[in-house]
């Protein structure tokens, strides 16, 4: 018995003895960046799953059990990473105080993490994928945008379409296609095709955006259909990162009003993020005299929350919901004055137009705890629409269901990803695109889809300084059976600050008209389908070269990309004959193609300078009725376009300066025919051609404490606007304005909205 209480005894001392090699060791430090703190950055020791945040003051504080040699990475978007390198073995009291660290902005955007090229994380420098990143906090210091479609704008090649000179639907177009060749997706998932493509994207607030994400080019080898001309991929803002509270209120010299507020609880092992976002315009503009309001009117609501849980495994959990309803209006001025709209709507005597949207989105991720890498992402969205143009009643309700199971696994030069989808749509409306005959009788008929698909890609790092991303996709169809998509990346580095990368790919897409083109409905024409129409098939080669430069104590950058696309099967609607849209698959080719130039300079005194330039050819190409190919360009794509960013930050005041200019060069416009007085059409066409415009917008944002900011600006400085109505036929003086059978909407190329003050503040409370 002594004996075993001498052990005991022995045994408790040796423990003691050794204890301290294995104690923790806390780690302190404060993270800045120009003499302000970084709330929310990344403290983490690389290849463990030991980190944490900074909090308001831009302190951290990390307990570890590890000894020896390790690398800490201090990291937040927008800055270049840091990494330090510590030994734990060599702590005095355990307490490893590193002082102050300043991280330096990443102006060049080359440490910026993208996951939308290869489906995994990755810097934007290491991507065999080249890929365009603008975050949230570029976007507050530079535009202030209220939704995802403002602030598109600053990427150079990428710019809104506005499909109605009444109702003012958009898309967003990349090298000059139209916007539902576009690909938006929510954190990796694809939910806004179709009719969400119309309506929805003005409900994805700036409020929940950290950063997104814009490849250029075909990508349906991991995207499936509608990523033709490329993807917009919006990351959302991670609920673990945010201020307890926060607010943005911002209103306009055009009685426009737009407000975020949103909360970031903490649940157990959850961290939450909950956001309300709304938009109210309510003001009748007519600067063009042709009795329709110059802009829309509108209420808008979006809720949104996400849910993270932090695990002990580091693996991701997240689910995020998101609901939105938006109440558009336009026409003339009786349909607007003192919301009689509400009344009006459906009537054939009081021209306006109206619609309801209610939409609701589900989607998540969640990675299993394994040892090899498995996640599955899914998604839900249900999006119904209820409208009038005039006296049409157009009613749809679009379904979607999506999940997408990724394995990543990898060897020493390969990295795997080999995934299966499957996808569910349901769309239904009240037009001919869902009915069919039956026993001579007229029925409708819900179209549904299940589309199950696989896809696999091996990105292979050859020598150090060459890569190569091999990737194929298989989709069945129903209607349309398999369709096989390959895409080959290659990327070279000749040295440290030098990239080449090239691509070969495919897109597929199908048509869904009723949801892409509301001319049907917008206008006086009746809509004829010439046959079954098929897959629209594109195939894409790309060239890019990316180089670092510096001039002194400064650094640049400098990007070009040349890109080619060739389509086939493509859909073309058909306005030549008068009161009707034919639609049919082309007998004959589309090809867009063109050259993008951007140069981006950080002086080492801190002004950031951006300049891009792209210049394109859009063009199809069908035989005519003799038989004979002719070329035209494609309506509303821009020959070339430009837009230029300068940010100045002034320190001691802390203000910081933005102007933004955007430039559109001439574009092809459709051939509409004004009407006399007599109400008949003139002999001659209005310009089947633009000219150029610029928007000028001016920005200054005062920052009066890490919580408090206040910020103003001028949107379209020097007040440009569409000089032509975009509407045809309002004047008819045989018809009540509006119901003239030569009434069309579809002339909008440049804005009516005028010079806009705007004025805001922004304020955080930390945790």
């Amino acid at each position: 018995m002594i004996g075993m209480k001498i052990f005991g005894a022995y045994f408790l001392l040796l423990i003691l003895a050794i204890s301290p090699t294995y104690a923790q060791v806390l780690l302190q430090g404060k993270i800045s960046s120009g003499g302000n703190p970084l709330s929310y950055a990344n403290v983490a020791i690389e290849g463990s799953s030991e980190g944490t945040y900074t909090d308001k003051n831009g302190e951290f504080s990390l307990e570890t059990m590890l000894t020896g040699e390790q690398k800490l990475v201090i990291s937040e978007i927008g800055y270049r990473t840091q990494t330090k390198v510590i030994n734990l073995n060599e702590v005095a009291n355990k307490i490893l105080h590193l002082g102050a660290i300043s991280l330096l902005e990443d102006a060049l955007g080359l440490e910026e993490v993208v996951v939308t090229g290869t489906m995994k994380e990755t810097f934007v420098s290491s991507s065999p994928v080249k890929i365009d990143v603008v975050t949230s906090r570029y976007l507050e210091q530079t535009i202030a945008p209220t939704n995802i479609v403002e602030g598109i704008s600053l990427v150079n090649g990428v710019q809104e379409v506005v499909a109605c000179g009444v109702c003012f639907t958009n898309s967003i177009s990349i090298n000059g296609l139209p916007g539902p060749y576009t690909a938006i997706l929510m954190d990796g998932t694809p939910m806004y095709g179709n009719l969400a493509s119309v309506y929805g994207l003005n409900g994805i607030p700036t409020q929940i955006i950290d950063r997104f994400e814009v490849i250029k080019g075909p990508s349906s080898t991991l995207y499936g259909s509608e990523a033709v001309a490329g993807v917009i991929n919006i990351i959302t803002k991670d609920p673990a990162k945010q201020p307890l509270l926060s607010v943005d209120l911002m209103g306009t010299s055009h009685l426009e009003s737009f407000g975020n507020i949103a909360l970031a609880p903490q649940v157990g092992s959850w961290d939450g993020y909950v956001g309300l976002n709304y938009a109210y315009i309510n003001d009748f503009d007519d600067d063009n005299q042709d009795g329709f309001g110059d802009n829309v009117n509108l209420d808008r609501i979006s809720l949104f929350t996400k849910w993270s849980q932090q695990r002990k495994d580091r693996k991701k959990t997240t689910i995020s919901a998101k609901y939105f309803y938006e109440d558009r209006r336009n026409g003339v001025e009786a349909f607007l004055k003192d919301r009689a709209y509400r009344t009006l709507r459906g009537s054939d005597e009081i021209y306006g137009e109206s619609i309801y949207t209610n939409r609701f989105e589900l989607f998540g991720t969640y990675e299993l705890p394994t040892s090899s890498y498995f996640k599955l992402d899914y998604s839900f969205s249900h999006h119904k629409q209820n409208s009038y143009y005039g006296a049409d009643f157009y009613q749809a309700d679009q379904t979607i269901g999506f999940t997408n199971f990724i394995w990543n696994p990898s060897t020493e030069n390969h990295d795997v990803v080999v995934g299966a989808t499957a996808r569910y749509q349901s769309y239904d409306d009240n037009t001919i695109a869902t009915e069919v005959a039956q026993n001579g009788n007229i029925v409708n008929q819900p179209d549904h889809q299940f589309i199950p698909g696989v896809f696999v890609q091996d990105e292979w790092d050859v020598t150090r300084r060459f890569t190569v991303l091999a990737g194929s996709r298989l989709d069945v169809y129903e209607n349309h059976g398999a369709i096989f998509s390959p895409r080959l990346n290659a990327k070279y580095k000749p040295g440290e600050w030098t990239t080449f990368r090239a691509n070969l790919g495919t897109g597929f897409r199908l048509v869904n008209l009723f949801t892409e083109d509301h001319a049907f409905v917008t206008g006086q024409r009746t809509v004829e389908i010439l046959e079954d129409l098929q897959p629209e098939r594109s195939y894409n080669a790309a060239v890019n070269l990316n180089h670092v430069y510096t001039l002194g104590n400064s650094q640049g950058m400098v990007d070009v990309d040349v890109f080619y696309t060739y389509f086939t099967n493509k859909i073309i609607p058909d306005y030549d004959t008068p009161g009707k849209i034919l639609y049919a698959n082309t007998d004959g080719f589309a090809v867009t193609k063109g050259i993008g130039v951007s140069v981006n300079h950080q002086f080492q005194f801190p002004l950031s300078l951006n300049i891009g330039v792209n210049i394109q050819d859009v063009t199809e190409t069908e035989p005519n009725a003799e038989g004979i190919d002719e070329t035209r360009h494609i309506e509303f794509a821009s020959r070339w376009s430009s837009v230029s960013t300068a940010n100045y930050h002034w320190k001691k005041p802390n203000i910081t300066f933005a102007y933004t200019l955007r430039m559109t060069g001439p574009m092809a416009l459709p051939e509409v025919y004004d009407l006399d007085e007599n109400g008949q059409q003139l002999p001659t066409s209005r310009p089947i051609e633009s000219t150029l415009f610029g928007l000028h917008n001016i920005q200054v944002t005062k920052q009066f404490s890490p919580a408090f900011q206040l910020y103003g600006g001028v949107q379209n400085l020097f007040d440009y606007r569409q000089e032509i109505s975009p509407l045809v036929g309002f004047d008819d003086p045989n018809a009540v304005p509006g119901f003239s059978s030569y009434f069309d909407t579809s002339y909008a190329f440049s804005p009516l909205h005028g010079r806009e003050v705007y004025l805001g503040f922004r304020w955080n409370l930390s945790r």
